[in-house]
């Protein structure tokens, strides 16, 4: 398994540069793998550019776990992954980038709140902005902190975005959904506005959000229950 996490975080990485969500050596990457322990992006490598070596272990206080190969210090963001895996226990996998038009709604803390979107009302709710926390302090996690248990991700004011999810490649697709939506968010301001979900839409969305994340929250509850969790390989 830990290979597998290893290069899916790497994918992920590339996929991210790629996309135009990160540039240079922005944004980081985390999988937790075991109860106290995390592999994550190191610091001042480009996402597009890294190897399955490369990639830091640490644990839930951020130090790095005796063994880890890597040679290398874990994201200076790590503090933020750290604070949601602390506070959700179900969640596996946050990705933090830049992505351009959502990262533009985050400098002028606009949330993307209005039920435009099906899919967005479902997956998030609503992508609610944070306080404006200065980079790499203890401001960052704590600014997640009224939003992490209610939601899938949130645009840093000032700063981009950060989704979490049950795996990489979940957080990664919520990632991408914050930053289609405000594309499309924009768009629809530039056209002037755009006509909402009706009410009782919104709440069977929100219906089918709360039974989704409850079945997955009973899922990952037997699989840990079945195979014990374990960072051994990772």
């Amino acid at each position: 398994m830990g290979k597998d996490v290893r290069a899916d975080i790497c994918e992920v990485g590339r996929l991210l540069y790629d996309r135009g969500y990160v540039a240079s050596n922005d944004g980081n990457i985390s999988v937790r793998v075991g109860e106290n322990e995390v592999v994550v992006t190191p610091s001042g490598v480009s996402k597009g550019r890294m190897e399955p070596g490369m990639l830091v272990r640490c644990d839930l206080d951020g130090n790095v776990l005796p063994g880890d190969a890597s040679g290398r210090f874990p994201s200076s963001e790590v503090k933020m992954h750290l604070a949601v895996y602390r506070a959700r226990p179900d969640v596996r996998a946050v990705v933090h980038a830049h992505p351009v038009f959502a990262t533009a709604f985050a400098i002028c803390r606009r949330e993307l709140a209005e039920p435009y979107l099906p899919e967005l009302v479902l997956n998030f709710g609503k992508i609610p902005v944070t306080d404006f926390a200065m980079l790499s302090t203890d401001e960052v996690p704590q600014s997640l902190m009224p939003f992490v248990h209610d939601y899938n991700g949130v645009l840093l004011a000032n700063h981009g975005a950060v989704a979490w999810g049950g795996d990489v490649w979940v957080a990664f697709d919520l990632m991408e959904t914050i930053e289609h939506s405000a594309k499309i968010y924009k768009t629809v301001h530039d056209l002037g506005g755009g006509v909402p979900l009706a009410p009782e839409d919104v709440a069977h969305l929100e219906r089918l959000r709360a039974f989704y994340r409850q079945r997955a929250a009973h899922r990952d509850d037997a699989a840990a229950s079945d195979s014990g969790t374990t960072g051994a390989n990772a």
